[in-house]
Parts: C-alpha cells; sequence; structure tokens
C-alpha cells in the first residue's frame, strides 16, 4: 500500500473500522487495497453523511445512471423492504440501484454480543453493515445521511429533506422505493413524509415514473387488490439472504429481522390468492403513492384514510354477500 494510503487509512479508522466521512470537497478518487474513498463534490447537510460508490465511479456519474432508488430510515431498510429494486439493478445491465439511509442507526436495542457497545460504536458497526450490503448487492451508490431518529423527526427536517432533494435531482430514478404510510415507526413515517414533501417541492420535473411504499413495521396484506402492487421477488434467494444476514448487529442484538422479512414474502405469496396454486415462491406488497404526486393538494392522512375506507368497505361487503 502506498505511504499516502497508510496516513489516509490512519486519520479515517475508528476503533479498527474505516469511516468515509470527510468535510473537505475535492475532485478525486483514491484507492487503497480493497477499499475505495469517493472525496464528493455533492455535499450533504450533516457532517456524518457520506456517499459510498461500491466500483469508484465518481458520486454526480454514479448517481446519473440510477434508475431505482430506495430511501428508508435505517440501515437495513433498503434490503427489508425493496429487494424487487435490488433484483432490478442486479439483473438488467440499464438499471442501477442505490440507496439512501437517513439515520445512523445508532440507538438501535442491542443485546448478547452487543450488549455492551455504546451508541456511537453501534453507529460505525451499522454503517460497516449498510456499506458491505451496498458492495454486495452491486449498488450503484450508497448516501449514509447520519442523522438520529429525533433528528428526521423534529430537529433537522430541512436539512433531511434538502439532502433528499439534492440526491433525487442528481439521481432522477424512474422507480422511488420508501416506507408505507401505515408503518407504525414514527421515523418510517417521518420519512416518507419527507420524501412526499421533496417530491412536491421539486415539481413534476423530477417525478418518479413509480412511486412505492414497502413493507417493514406494518405489512400490506391488508389493501384491497386494485390499490396493492405485488412483486415476484423469489429470484437469487441465496444473495437474499445473504444481504439481510449482514445485518448482525440487529440479529445477534436481538431482531430475527432476516427471518421475518423471508417469512413474510413467502406468505404474501401463498395467501395472494386464496382460489389459485402459488405463482411465485416470494413476493414484496407495496402501497403505490403515485396519487400523492398526481394530486399534490391531497393529504397524506386522507390518502392513507380513503385506503382504509376501501378496505372496510371490501370486508363489510364479504361479510354481508353471506348474511
Amino acid at each position: 500500500m502506498p505511504y499516502w494510503c497508510h496516513i489516509l487509512l490512519v486519520h479515517l479508522t475508528v476503533a479498527g473500522r474505516l469511516v468515509a466521512n470527510m468535510a473537505i470537497t475535492l475532485n478525486d478518487t483514491f484507492f487503497c487495497e480493497s477499499f475505495i474513498i469517493i472525496i464528493m463534490t455533492i455535499q450533504l447537510k450533516n457532517q456524518r453523511g457520506i456517499f459510498f460508490v461500491p466500483d469508484g465511479t465518481e458520486i454526480k456519474e454514479a448517481l446519473a445512471r440510477v434508475t431505482h432508488l430506495a430511501i428508508g430510515a435505517h440501515p437495513d431498510d433498503i434490503e427489508f423492504m425493496a429487494w424487487h429494486g435490488i433484483l432490478e439493478g442486479l439483473a438488467d445491465k440499464g438499471k442501477f440501484f442505490a440507496g439512501v439511509t437517513a439515520t445512523d442507526g445508532g440507538g438501535s436495542s442491542r443485546i448478547g454480543a452487543y450488549a455492551d457497545v455504546t451508541d456511537e460504536e453501534m453507529r460505525l458497526i451499522r454503517l460497516q453493515e449498510q456499506k458491505k450490503a451496498a458492495y454486495l448487492g452491486n449498488y450503484a451508490a450508497l448516501a449514509s445521511l447520519g442523522y438520529t431518529s429525533a433528528q428526521v423527526r423534529e430537529q433537522k427536517r430541512e436539512d433531511v429533506k434538502a439532502d433528499l432533494k439534492n440526491i433525487i435531482k442528481a439521481a432522477r430514478p424512474q422507480v422511488i422505493f420508501t416506507h408505507n404510510l401505515a408503518d407504525r415507526h414514527k421515523t418510517h413515517l417521518a420519512v416518507v413524509l419527507l420524501v412526499i414533501e421533496a417530491l412536491r417541492e421539486l415539481g413534476e420535473e423530477y417525478y418518479p415514473q413509480e412511486f412505492y411504499g414497502g413493507e417493514v413495521w406494518r405489512s400490506l396484506d391488508w389493501l384491497p387488490l386494485s390499490e396493492r402492487r405485488a412483486f415476484d421477488v423469489g429470484q437469487r434467494p441465496n444473495l437474499n439472504n445473504a444481504l439481510m444476514e449482514l445485518y448482525d448487529s440487529q440479529i445477534s442484538g436481538g431482531k430475527n429481522y432476516h427471518l421475518a422479512t423471508r417469512g413474510r414474502r413467502e406468505a404474501n405469496a401463498t395467501y395472494a390468492d386464496a382460489y389459485a396454486p402459488d405463482e411465485a415462491s416470494m413476493l414484496e406488497l407495496f402501497m403505490d403513492l403515485h396519487p400523492l404526486l398526481e394530486q399534490p393538494q391531497l393529504s397524506p392522512a386522507a390518502y392513507l384514510s380513503g385506503l382504509i375506507d376501501k378496505f372496510k368497505a371490501e370486508t363489510l361487503a364479504n361479510l354481508a354477500s353471506l348474511t
């Protein structure tokens, strides 16, 4: 390794973990053994925010090629809710997947091997897990915005939104995935609301062709069939499993997210149709959020209320038909 790489790694390493968090702005790329550290021209509001490009492409060029963009609240959310988008990037040479994580995940619950890990140590561990996922999933780019959950929900909303707007402007993705409006996690809800606001403020020029809210802290099998979007995600199950299992800090730390997510996708496939054999081994379900772009005066709460009303009407009609 060249001498300058040793010096660079010393300054970028904390507790043995590489941290690509640079406050300077240069147009250059350094290669140190297997690590690719990108020093970008696109700046994020949060000094802890970073871009990571697995193949070393300059960040503006990396984002410009993105066709599918997933925006999640925490490290691991995009792998658990947007496997369809990752698959699209892997299967088609003309499609590129990128991910954005809004928070650093430092405050996550932990037991076992991670019981004594500090929040700062957990932040760095989760950043490394997310970067490994980006490399394994062949992401075109990864943006870790590095905020805390409280900052995303309240304290730094405008900064988070500004970061999202800059990334969307640079990428102009055809498809955006984020959380769904019925998610039980308030940070997830904060993120989907910020994505909607960012897109509305950017205007139609930057609207994606497709805009979906995925399943994490609430399943979407309750959505009426006419409102539900389902994608076959049974391909490459070994890679799917490997991506989810990278998040050891969460799995060994007390949450079997990998098993629950795989089980949900399998259940979605089997319970998709009560009167026909399975057509897929796994399905991801999504809430279509595009009507919120088509109707900018429609509030997210009113849109969700309409979906719940349709579910209620459909369910009561089924009962009424038998009584």
